[in-house]
């Protein structure tokens, strides 16, 4: 039994990673800026040890360190396993190994990627493949991130964010889309022609093809079959996402009326349109409803919001917070731009500043110089508000709170906000 040290073991992929050990029958333990949060008190049900990230889970028992790209060189960690001369991996090679002896199924993309690892890793379960499956988000039903099985194949989301997906050497892929985030969109295409060009097995390339979806109600079809397969999930996107994995399971050997039915159980992916309460009187209730979402670029953001728009033509308010400096200064343009084109004058955006998780990045940019582009296009008014934190969030939501019909916490990284989403709940 191999004793493996994660640093950062609070993300959303470390966490991931780290559970997949743990069921594989690795000791693992880790390290974590903020200790307490809903990730680390799940690892730490398993059985995860995790220490401040001071270098003190860091000993000569430790066989392996384990980072990502977002860990720097002066982590107090990352430098004590130097000097101790322990091996440092980083994630992408260590997942990549951990899944080495199953077939695996890459799910890479710039939207959509936790949503569509998800749905196919339950089809695949339902249509008894057991498969062994690491997202990149908690799933309902799993173990936090991961499904333990042992099938033949596993299912992982795969990041693109810094090109570590090299490390891996999938036998089929699932390409959800390429859009300008990390990179441009010319650039991701590149990276993921690469990326799929010697498969040895199917490939389902939500780029090249239709998605085989109908633009009313909650329906996909599968071309050529005239079968109306139904997904309780809403938005558009999510048609999408249910095609890109219904394709991929029928690739894999899967029957059309067993992916039917597992389309229809699926129950979703927590902070992907999480509907966290609801009214139980929708004619008499004041308590809106309330969601929480990961959406942090813009065309997340813009998916999420008509969507919730769609449903709640009243008024939906969003609490958001930019989830990096060095991302809001690339996306500033485009974020302003699909602001003022998406948000609807019975709405409200609350701006949060950006999540600093620490380091030595540049802090040069904030939510203010976004909200003073969105009023440079024409969107001045009482829309955009800039809140200090998460709980003047709360205050002025709680003041407000008979103005709108759904409330919605969003972003990446900061695990405030599904916390802020739940005091808004019982608000």
């Amino acid at each position: 039994m191999a004793k493996r040290h994660l640093i950062g073991i609070g993300g959303v992929g470390m966490s991931a990673l780290a559970t997949a050990l743990v069921k594989l029958g690795d000791e693992v333990t880790g390290a974590d800026r903020t200790l307490g949060t809903p990730n680390i008190k799940f690892l730490e049900s398993l059985g995860v040890r995790v220490f401040p990230d001071d270098g003190s889970g860091v000993d000569g028992a430790t066989d392996e360190v384990i980072v990502s790209t977002a860990i720097e060189e002066t982590n107090a960690g990352l430098k004590k396993a130097k000097e101790l001369g322990i091996p440092v991996t980083h994630r992408a090679k260590a997942l990549a190994r951990t899944l080495g002896a199953y077939k695996l199924v890459a799910v890479v993309g710039t939207c959509g990627k936790s949503t569509v690892t998800a749905m196919l890793g339950h089809v695949l379960a339902e249509c008894g493949l057991d498969p062994m499956c690491v997202n990149g988000a908690n799933v309902l039903g799993w173990e936090g991130a991961v499904r333990f099985g042992k099938g033949q194949y596993a299912v992982a989301e795969v990041d693109e964010s810094d090109k570590s997906l090299v490390a891996f050497k999938p036998y089929a892929t699932v390409v959800t889309n390429a859009s300008a985030d990390h990179y441009s969109k010319e650039e991701m295409d590149e990276v993921f022609d690469a990326f799929v060009k010697d498969l040895p097995g199917p490939l389902i390339d939500g780029r090249e093809e239709g998605s085989g979806k109908k633009d009313q109600g909650l329906v996909i079809r599968n071309q050529g079959s005239g079968e109306e397969w139904v997904t309780p999930l809403p938005g558009k996107h999510n048609l999408q996402n249910a095609a890109l994995a219904a394709k991929m399971a029928l690739a894999l050997g899967c029957k059309c009326d067993d992916i039917k039915k597992a389309l229809a159980t699926f129950r979703g992916v927590e902070r992907r349109l999480q509907l966290i309460s609801q009214p139980l009187n929708l004619s008499t209730a004041q308590l809106p409803f309330v969601y929480d979402d990961y959406a942090h670029n813009p065309e997340k953001l813009h998916a999420m919001w008509t969507t919730l728009a769609e449903k709640h033509p009243e008024g939906i308010c969003v609490i958001w917070r930019p989830h990096g400096y060095a991302p809001l200064r690339k996306m500033m343009d485009a974020l302003a731009a699909m602001f003022v084109e998406t948000v609807r004058p019975q709405d409200a955006l609350l701006l949060l500043p950006v999540y600093d998780a620490g380091g030595t990045t540049d802090r040069s940019v904030n939510s203010d110089a976004l909200l003073s582009e969105v009023e440079k296009r024409g969107g001045g008014g009482q829309r955009w508000v800039l809140i200090p934190d998460l709980d003047a969030a709360y205050q002025w939501c709680r003041a407000h709170k008979g103005e709108y019909a759904a409330f919605v916490t969003c972003g990446a990284r900061d695990p405030g906000l599904p916390v802020l989403a739940k005091r808004l709940s019982e608000m």
